[in-house]
């Protein structure tokens, strides 16, 4: 089973990046319709693409991950009305998860680790915009990192099957005790099942370097904001499952990418 997952040399490897990086923009296209619509309750799988200034139908050509973009200065053809910059910025994001994954696991692994990332971008993009975590996005990502251990791909299933009880259970007493203790939510529901997801494709060992991760990553934004002139304050409410997909696919670079 190992054998099958192991990374190609030569050549060969660099198909892994550029695949996955093509794939991954393609991907990030569809990952930016659903973090703009789903929200709104419009359908996502149903109906061609169309300006949302003028309702007309987009052709192909102004379908292209991240090309038609740039051909159009992000404004529509017909219209100039301009293009939620989410679509380009999603895409962008999208190739250099596929890509990089492709880069440091060349092989089916990358693959794997591709899908990773990009079901982290879409929960990270749909908290920002709306501190919404789906159900449904996230147990897609907590199925696929089973999927993952038990196609061979490391950790173990052992490891992965601690790493998600320890992960939902982790925050979810944080979040009790922080109810109680203050008599308000202080962690978003959501949260617990996201890192419980993660923990079911990194493991249990990786959970504590990705939750200091996490809040490093808070730390700085807050500090950016605080340079720019926005004070914080306690009561702020932070999309802190982003910050948790943030961190998560760093980790599982090193994870699968450091030697040995």
């Amino acid at each position: 089973m190992a054998e099958a997952w192991a990374s190609p040399v030569g050549p060969e490897a660099w198909l892994w990046p550029v695949g996955l990086g093509v794939l991954g923009a393609v991907l990030g296209s569809f990952i930016a319709t659903l973090v703009i619509r789903w929200p709104q309750e419009r359908s996502v799988l149903k109906g061609r693409s169309h300006c949302d200034g003028c309702d007309i139908v987009l052709d192909p050509r102004d379908l292209i991950p991240l090309v038609s973009a740039a051909m159009s200065r992000g404004r529509c053809r017909h219209c100039a009305a301009p293009i939620d910059p989410r679509h380009w910025q999603i895409e962008l994001a999208a190739l250099g998860i596929g890509a990089v994954a492709g880069l440091v696991v060349p092989g089916p692994a990358g693959l794997a680790g591709a899908v990773f990332g990009w079901l982290l971008l879409a929960l990270a993009a749909l908290d920002i915009a709306e501190f919404w975590l789906p159900d449904r996005l996230t147990l897609a990502l907590g199925l696929t990192g089973l999927g993952a251990g038990l196609a061979g791909v490391e950790p173990s299933l052992a490891d992965r099957s601690i790493g998600g009880v320890v992960g939902f259970a982790a925050l979810w007493l944080v979040g009790f005790a922080y109810r109680h203790l203050r008599g308000r939510e202080g962690l978003g529901g959501g949260d617990p099942k996201l890192f419980g997801a993660i923990g079911l494709w990194l493991g249990w060992r990786m959970l504590p370097p990705v939750l200091l991760l996490a809040a490093l990553t808070g730390l700085a934004f807050a500090l950016v904001g605080m340079v720019r002139g926005k004070a914080a304050r306690l009561d702020d409410r932070v999309p802190f499952g982003a910050l948790l997909a943030i961190a998560a696919y760093p980790a599982w670079l090193f994870l699968l990418g450091s030697p040995g």
